[in-house]
């Protein structure tokens, strides 16, 4: 699209990938990066929805919106509903967007964003901040949360992997951060050590449990 948006419309569904959560299948010929993974957003952890209502004269400055002012990579899909979702993505940062009468992805719109339950408000209060973000920086290195980082989440694998194989909390820290580090901390004063340890088994099995699927869109 000319605003820099990649689209995928899509004409039919797909029974079979909407049985694992998704759109569609990704095409195998080519790279992840050239062949984004759309999943439902029945299957995703967070999203945030919005209605697109069209700008008027009473509408303070700065209320209407393009897709193009969010100034990360951003990859839409359109299925049969007509619904958009938009994947709004940079340097570790994801927030599935998903826009309700929005027929024109390129058009100027007041987003009118939805809460549909009381619990849901602190995880949306987080995305909404991202989103603030990406329409505030352009490109530049957005600080990764300890969630998304790279090591942050291969130590919560090795730790889930340590975990299923019946090791203790102190041998899975020995096979994360070594034996010296555990050696000189773990029957120390702090407790830093033995709570993160706790925190990457927790997180690994999270992941294991279906909290993947926020890492694969």
């Amino acid at each position: 699209m000319k605003d820099g948006t990649q689209l995928l419309r899509l004409r039919r569904r797909f029974p079979r990938a909407e049985k694992w959560g998704l759109y569609t299948f990704a095409d195998p010929r080519l790279c992840p990066h050239q062949a984004p993974v759309f999943w439902h957003t029945g299957a995703l952890k967070r999203v945030v929805r919005l209605a697109a209502r069209a700008p008027n004269e009473r509408d303070s400055a700065g209320t209407a919106r393009t897709l193009a002012d969010f100034n990360v990579d951003r990859r839409a899909v359109i299925g049969v509903d007509r619904v958009p979702l938009v994947l709004m993505k940079a340097n570790g940062l994801q927030v599935p967007l998903e826009i309700h009468g929005l027929s024109v992805l390129t058009a100027p719109f007041a987003p009118v964003f939805e809460l549909h339950d009381l619990t849901d408000l602190s995880e949306q209060t987080e995305l909404l901040r991202h989103l603030q973000r990406f329409t505030e920086q352009r490109r530049r290195a957005i600080q990764k949360p300890p969630f998304t980082s790279d090591d942050r989440l291969r130590h919560a694998l090795i730790a889930l992997d340590e975990s299923l194989k019946g090791k203790t909390y102190r041998q899975i820290a020995i096979a994360i951060f070594g034996e010296k580090k555990v050696a000189e901390e773990w029957h120390g004063h702090s407790q830093f050590l033995k709570d993160r340890t706790r925190r990457l088994v927790a997180k690994g099995t999270e992941l294991m449990k279906g909290g993947y699927r926020s890492l694969l869109s």
